[in-house]
């Protein structure tokens, strides 16, 4: 199942979703050489990925790319860096069908604090469950699975136009939010504590989208309430005014 968009309206136009989308694809395009050069690619994820060895001190001289030492920045710009186009295109995607109304609900300045908080807990959640991995993580999928843990506090059930495939029959199927995200989750759990998928950080997917349900109560905004109770300002299907 992929999400193609939701029938969730925002009051105002999502700019810092859309600068992450242009900040990762200058990265990919500019830093990374868009995958044209494999040896530009392979520079890029040594130098810039998030090495859980290295973020423990558990790595060795000379193992994996050869860094050395403490690298916990690279917990911040690892979430900035892509392995492929696919990879590139499926993240940012995801961060705009989901992104947008996160930004709504919690305004730019907060907004871009929790994508960080949460790409960087992500980050932690694969260094924890890996500690003396050598491999570099990159991406932004992080990130963006703590934007989808908020998106189902907020909007659980917000429709997600959603592409149903088997075999060779597909067809857009209007889903509530807590079915399409309750799936992906769950296959993220399984796939992490099964080991499958060689090269997929799937314990950042579940870090970051147990951080964003977590996180979400501490970033978006009150909503005013009228001399009768009710939200002000509110369209259907933005959160209302949870007390926090």
């Amino acid at each position: 199942m992929f999400p193609l968009g939701d029938d969730n309206p925002t009051r105002s136009f999502a700019w810092v979703t859309v600068l992450i989308i242009v900040a990762c694809t200058g990265v990919w395009v500019l830093v990374q050489g868009a995958g044209l050069d494999p040896d530009s690619l392979q520079r890029s994820v040594c130098a810039l990925g998030a090495i859980p060895a290295e973020v423990t001190g558990s790595a060795s001289a000379g193992a994996g790319c050869g860094r050395g030492g403490l690298t916990w920045q690279a917990l911040f710009t690892s979430m900035f860096l892509h392995g492929g186009w696919f990879h590139l295109v499926g993240n940012m995607w995801f961060l705009w069908v989901f992104g947008n109304n996160i930004e709504d609900a919690m305004g730019p300045g907060r907004f871009v604090i929790f994508y960080l908080v949460s790409g960087t807990l992500a980050a932690l959640a694969h260094v924890l469950t890996d500690p003396t991995s050598t491999l570099p993580m990159v991406g932004a999928s992080g990130a963006i699975s703590g934007i989808m843990g908020a998106y189902l506090v907020l909007y659980p059930r917000a429709r997600v136009h959603t592409l149903f495939f088997f075999l060779i029959f597909f067809r857009v199927i209007p889903l509530p939010a807590w079915v399409i995200l309750g799936y992906w989750f769950v296959l993220q759990l399984l796939s992490s504590g099964s080991g499958a998928g060689a090269g997929v950080a799937y314990a950042a997917h579940v870090g970051g989208f147990l951080a964003g349900i977590l996180l979400v109560g501490l970033f978006v905004r009150r909503r005013p309430r009228s001399a009768g109770g009710e939200v002000v300002g509110v369209a259907a299907g933005e959160p209302r005014d949870r007390g926090w």
